[in-house]
């Protein structure tokens, strides 16, 4: 080249090398070729940077502030201006939604030093130009990493992190001042997933998968002027830094991870000449080893370490206290891998097996079990993996061949043969079960000692490695590991399914951690810093303490628990969620994995006795097979319980299973080889059952075999032959099925063979098998269908469907025969037709009336109001037409033959529409019939004309129509039509009021109760006065009764005149009975109240004089002799007792019987027991219904009707001879009569009515 070179770049992929020169020229030269490509101006300037694609795209740079891309041939296929210088330019991928592929379409360019131009080959239109913040400084580097994410370093000591994906663009995702002066440059490693800063005088390391953690900080304090340039090796081995002194620094910034493990004891590389043994599980403390070169393999065993690189290896024997240097040994080729047991070493190179002792004076040995190479020099093949255990020595070839070496015996003991090549084997601490990778990348475990294999389900093609687990108790849990994850496995050698692998879990691995050991679900990893981290499986959750988690997560742990056998902590989850599924669950897997004992408890624990008594019946059974095919049977796999019963020693077990699940097809195909005496009466319930799906051929021939013709089976014998019966009918063999039908003692078989034929048409065969069956109302339809009247008319007696009579009923009706057919007609309960006959054919229309009335049949009555209706019977006629419902008619012909109170009667008993209401009130209207005109408007809720007519009705000795205004005002709610009746009563009109007892009822209908009260007042006030003392009593009573239920406060003029007029009648009631005291202390209160009794004060005087007399209270009687001496009582006296009276009065005798005295209610005060009024506490006493004193505390009861108080002892008294309540007259049962122990709440309720 002419030109000076300006830019010089060889290719990422292959072997073209770019040359730019300062006039802008280009040159491809492809070393492999030796051809060269010059383009002469490329750019017009400088050509200042560049970079390769993967696809061998080259972008260029220059001074012309150009960037241009070009293929491999040169040609330039797009190009765009930039604003200022470019530098440091790179090929990468933006982040995008749904990025597909990974070509490098995007040119990133520093422009300026100040901004960062990204230049999307797909999108060359919309270049993006991001410009960063002011005091950040100039970009002095940047990387791309990840999904789209670039970092840039700044001059100023920042650096950030920015998303190229269009929605993010822009956007600092991270942002750290790192340094404090200056920043020189950054690095990144993906390998290692770090990211390096330097600047000032220090290095700083940042995790990638957080930023925000420091992962560490180097400082160089030797290096005054400060750091320059740094890049990591490829594998993020080394860091190498170079300073502006000219030095340069190279760091280890990991370890190689070199690590093994034996039992639970594990060794690793700490440093690049230092190796730490440890074990963490038997708590022992770590010992460190130097070692004489930079290994690149550690093999550990029970008392030897090695470390060995090329084809040497260096021995250490493994003290107590310390480590002591055995020796060292050359093998004949580089060495892979190693591994020790307590007394051998194999080391694996170049496709063989080096077995020897480590120390042979120890072992005592003869020289040729001192060592071996494996293969023999005949065997064609590479070992490319091999394991030492305590006792083998095992090895996979490039053929697929495991060999199992036993030491002991110095001889092969096991040859397993896999169709492709075996890469690695993991065999378990006992050597008994061992995982193996082979070529294609499948896992397998090999147990050798059934010469079984069984492939690993759910296994990644990325698996590095396996582990057994080392605790005792989970023998048959391994995890595999990838660079990211651990899946964790389960080996269940003893299930009812037989062996079988699951994947139980998978574990997230941190970055760059090596597994070493496995120990109850803790993970021991090697770190690329030299040291150790433990991680607990996630399909070990369970370990830690169950009481802090919640339900969902102990359902999660249940299923952890039972995959891995874990039975006692499955137990504790189960325990401490008490839900019956838990429990189900957990017994389901111990029957899968053939834990009878432990199932048992838990059954018996959820209650299930069934289950309990059916293990504990199975729990002893020896053979394997046998006891797997009950579980199996016990959990619904019916197949698999088949298939081990019949390999176990009991094999009819399978034929009974089946039986008892009436699978008869697969029964009949085992008796045939099992039981051939069971073939019969498997064939009869095969038979039955494809008797039920349709299939009658097979059927039939199963009944037939069936039959045993031995009369010890004579009952299974008639089923069969009852089947081959039927299956003949439906197979078309009529005449064989029904000759077998009639033979057979069964009338069922009758009945459903008849029913066979009826269905087939054969109504003559079926006919005769229902009749031969007693099957008669069956038998009788069929010879319906065949016409035969004659045998119907035969079986009708013993016929009870009213289908059948019916049908017979309307042939004898064509026939005329009149009497047979009404007989029919009944016994079919149409009634109808049995009213049409009597009318139509045998006239006697008094029977038709009275199966009218009976039946309520509607057209039934119908047709007798036709029939009177042609006779002119006009009442019938209608009375029958409202039984039909036919009401328009009916109001028709009232209204045509002037029978309108006869239908108003009828109609007003039927539950009819307003309508009809309407019409009839519209007629007597019109007839000035007011008060059925009124009845009528009020039944159809026309209540204003209702009341109209009710009040011009003409009044009578019961004057219903003023109830019934009543009646209509209450149930309007209606103010003016309640006043307009007040205005009626009160006389308003005409000046002639009426009865006040219908005002009283008036606000009774409307519930007003106070209004109601006062007039009842009023006409108990009248009735006094006319004498009528038991109606005005009656007419309190019934208010007083009213107020109380509506919680209306009494007045005391009403409860004053109740207790007056009730004692006036309880005088009557005791003067009968002969109690002559309570007679006269009762008409001592009347006769303290004559005034209220003024038609009869002299005849109540009288008494008075004489029931005082005879009761000793002389006092009293003289008192009131006095009285009737009065000039205007005198002559009033009855003859009878005036001499006596006059007698009395002239011969004064004041003595008197003393009134008992009885405690007030609420003060105890002791008060005679007639009074009603406490001088203590000023309360109206309540007083007793049955004789008239004062309640007492410990004496109560009330009436079972009307709830008044009584005295207890005299009410019952009162019972014996009376049988009604002397104030509601209501009929009472002594029995039904109940001591009061506590009144408190009756004196309440006297206190509010008061």
């Amino acid at each position: 080249m002419r030109d000076a070179m300006s830019f010089l770049l060889w290719s990422r992929v292959g072997a073209l090398l770019a040359v730019g020169t300062t006039k802008g020229n280009l040159l491809i030269y492809n070393r492999q070729t030796s051809r060269k490509i010059s383009v002469l101006g490329k750019h017009t300037k400088r050509i200042t940077c560049g970079c390769w694609s993967i696809e061998n795209l080259l972008a260029l740079g220059g001074e012309d502030r150009m960037i241009t891309i070009s293929n491999q041939e040169g040609d330039t296929i797009r190009q765009t201006s930039i604003s200022s210088d470019p530098s440091d330019m790179q090929f990468s991928v933006m982040k995008t939604d749904d990025r597909v592929s990974t070509r490098e379409s995007t040119v990133s360019v520093v422009v300026g030093k100040k901004t960062l131009f990204l230049f999307n080959l797909n999108d060359p239109d919309n270049p993006i130009d991001l410009k960063f913040q002011q005091p950040y400084g100039s970009i002095v580097s940047y990387k791309w990493y990840g999904d789209g994410y670039i970092m840039i370093g700044f001059s100023q000591g920042c650096f950030v992190v920015i998303s190229t994906h269009i929605r993010e663009i822009g956007q600092e995702v991270f942002q750290a001042h790192n340094h404090k002066d200056n920043l020189s440059s950054i690095a990144i490693s993906q390998s290692l997933n770090k990211a390096a800063s330097c600047g000032d005088n220090c290095i700083k390391i940042h995790d990638l998968t957080d930023m925000r953690e420091m992962y560490a900080i180097i400082n160089l304090d030797d290096e005054n002027k400060g750091v320059d340039q740094m890049a990591w090796t490829d594998d993020g081995q080394l860091l190498a830094v170079s300073t502006r002194r000219g030095s340069l620094h190279v760091f280890l910034t990991k370890l190689p991870i070199l690590g093994d493990a034996c039992s639970t004891r594990i060794a690793y590389l700490t440093s690049l000449l230092e190796v730490t043994i440890a074990n963490h599980v038997e708590s022992e403390l770590p010992v460190t080893v130097s070692v004489e070169v930079e290994p690149s393999f550690v093999a550990i065993g029970v008392y030897h370490l090695a470390v060995g690189m090329n084809n040497r290896a260096w021995f250490y024997a493994l003290g107590e206290n310390n480590v002591k240097k055995l020796k060292d040994v050359e093998y004949l080729g580089t060495v892979a891998s190693m591994h020790l047991n307590s007394d051998y070493a194999a080391a694996l190179f170049e496709g063989k097996v080096q077995l020897h002792v480590i120390e042979s004076e120890s072992l005592g040995a003869q020289e040729e079990r001192e060592t071996r190479l494996f293969p023999a020099d005949d065997d064609k093949y590479r070992i490319l993996c091999h394991a030492l255990t305590s006792d083998f020595l095992i090895y996979g070839t490039d053929t697929g061949v495991i060999r199992y070496f036993f030491i002991e015996d110095w001889q092969f003991v096991s040859e397993y043969r896999h169709p492709v090549s075996v890469r690695k084997v993991f065999p378990d601490p006992n050597g008994t079960r061992m995982a193996f990778i082979d070529d294609k990348s499948d896992g397998f475990v090999y147990c050798p000692v059934n010469d079984r294999v069984y492939e690993i389900p759910d296994f990644s093609p990325t698996i590095k490695g396996i582990l057994w687990e080392n605790w005792p108790m989970d023998k048959g849990v391994f995890v595999a590991f990838d660079d990211d994850k651990v899946y964790t496995y389960v080996f269940h050698k003893d299930t009812i399914q037989g062996s079988k692998i699951i994947l139980a879990g998978g574990t997230e691995v941190p970055y760059s951690h090596k597994p070493l050991l496995l120990y109850n679900g803790e993970l021991t990893c090697q770190t690329p810093s030299g040291k150790t981290n433990s991680i607990y499986l996630s399909t070990h959750s369970f370990l830690g303490n169950l009481k802090d988690f919640g339900p969902d997560m102990l359902r999660q742990m249940l299923t952890q628990t039972l995959m891995l056998k874990r039975f006692s902590e499955a137990w504790e989850i189960c325990r401490l969620l008490n839900d019956q599924s838990c429990w189900n669950e957990l017994a389901k897997a111990c029957l899968h994995h053939m834990e009878v004992d432990f199932a048992i408890r838990v059954y018996r624990t959820s209650g299930n006795a069934g289950m309990v008594m059916s293990l504990e019946q199975v729990k002893g059974i020896e053979d394997h097979n046998l006891l797997a095919g009950h579980l199996a049977m016990f959990t619904s796999d019916f197949n698999l319980a088949q298939d081990l019963y019949l390999a176990s020693s009991c094999p009819i077990a399978a034929l009974e299973m089946r039986k008892d699940l009436q699978h008869w097809d697969k029964a009949l195909q085992l008796a045939k080889r099992l039981a051939l005496d069971q073939i019969p009466f498997i064939s009869k319930e095969y038979a039955m059952q494809l008797e039920f799906m349709g299939d009658y051929v097979n059927a039939l021939a199963h009944y037939e075999k069936g039959i045993t013709g031995n009369n010890k089976y004579q009952e299974h014998d008639e089923v069969c032959l009852a089947g081959v019966a039927q299956m003949s009918i439906r197979m078309g063999d009529v005449r064989r099925g029904v000759n077998q039908a009639i033979k057979h003692p069964s009338r069922l078989l009758k009945r459903d063979c008849g029913a066979i034929l009826e269905n087939m048409k054969q109504f003559s065969e079926a006919a005769q098998l229902y009749e031969k069956g007693q099957y008669y109302d069956k038998a009788a339809s069929v010879y319906i269908r065949c016409k035969n009247w004659a045998k119907v008319g035969e079986l009708l007696p013993q016929v009870s469907s009213p289908k059948i009579h019916l049908q017979y009923a309307k042939a004898k009706e064509a026939d005329g025969r009149y009497t047979e057919a009404v007989v029919a007609y009944e016994h079919a309960k149409q009634w109808d037709s049995v009213i049409r006959l009597y009318l139509d054919h045998l006239n006697n229309p008094e029977k038709a009336v009275n199966i009218v009335r009976e039946t309520q049949s509607l057209e039934g009555a119908k047709m007798v109001a036709r029939f009177f209706l042609r006779l002119g019977d006009y009442g019938s006629a209608i009375q029958f037409l409202v039984m039909s419902k036919c009401n328009n008619e009916a109001f028709t012909l009232a209204q045509q033959h002037n029978k309108m109170e006869i239908y108003a009667d009828i109609i007003s008993s039927e539950s009819t529409t307003n309508e009809d209401y309407q019409s009839i009130a519209l007629y007597f209207e019109a007839e000035k019939k007011h008060f059925q005109a009124g009845k009528f408007f009020l039944l159809c809720g026309q209540y204003g004309r209702a009341l109209r007519h009710f009040l011009q009705s003409p009044s009578t000795e019961d004057n219903l129509a003023m109830e019934m205004a009543i009646e209509t005002v209450g149930r309007a709610k209606d103010e003016t039509l309640t006043n307009q009746l007040i205005d009626y009563l009160m006389g308003e009109g005409d000046g002639m009021p009426q009865d006040a007892k219908y005002l009283f009822r008036l606000y009774m209908a409307l519930k007003q109760h106070r209004d109601a009260a006062r007039t009842a007042i009023i006409i108990a006030r009248e009735e006094q006065c006319s004498g009528n003392y038991r109606n005005a009593r009656d007419v309190l009573f019934s208010m007083y009764s009213e107020l109380k239920t509506q919680k209306i406060k009494i007045s005391s003029e009403m409860a004053t005149n109740l207790m007056i007029l009730h004692s006036y009648i309880l005088v009557k009631i005791h003067v009968k009975r002969g109690d002559h005291m309570k007679g006269a202390r009762m008409l001592i209160r009347v006769a303290n109240n004559i005034s209220k009794f003024p038609s009869h004060i002299v005849p109540i005087l009288t008494s008075a004089v004489i029931e005082c007399h005879r009761a000793g209270l002389k006092n009293s009687a003289f008192n009131f002799a006095a009285m009737l001496m009065r000039p205007e009582y005198r002559s009033k006296i009855d003859p009878k007792y005036k001499k006596k009276i006059e007698t009395m009065v002239r011969r004064r005798d004041t003595t008197e019987t003393e009134e008992p005295t009885t405690a007030c209610p609420y003060c105890a005060f002791q008060l005679p027991e007639c009074e009603l009024l406490c001088p203590s506490c000023k309360n109206n006493l309540p007083y007793c219904i049955a004789t008239g004193r004062h309640m007492v505390r410990d004496d109560w009861t009330v009436c079972p009707h009307c709830d008044f108080p009584a005295l207890y002892s005299e009410f019952k008294n009162l019972l014996q001879t009376e049988n009604v309540c002397p104030m509601c007259s209501e009929r009472i049962n002594i029995a039904d009569l109940k001591k009061i122990n506590d009144c408190t709440e009756y004196l309440k309720l006297e206190d509010e009515d008061q």
